[in-house]
């Protein structure tokens, strides 16, 4: 997800999207962890989204 697409979203949207970010973030370290996570890279991708949701989020906030 992009920035540009972050920014265009409330707050509420944001505070949603980080919650279902953090729990996909939970599943694929479940997934990894067992042994069925197909693509590896997507825990960083997921990571890395929930950092731009949390900048976003103080931004509008602060």
């Amino acid at each position: 997800m992009k920035a540009s697409e972050i920014r265009d979203l409330s707050v509420e949207d944001l505070a949603k999207k980080d919650q279902e970010l953090n729990q996909e973030l939970f599943n694929l370290r479940f997934q990894l962890h067992t042994g069925h996570l197909e693509n590896s890279g997507r825990v960083n991708q997921v990571r890395k989204d929930i950092a731009r949701v949390k900048t976003v989020l103080r931004e509008k906030l602060g």
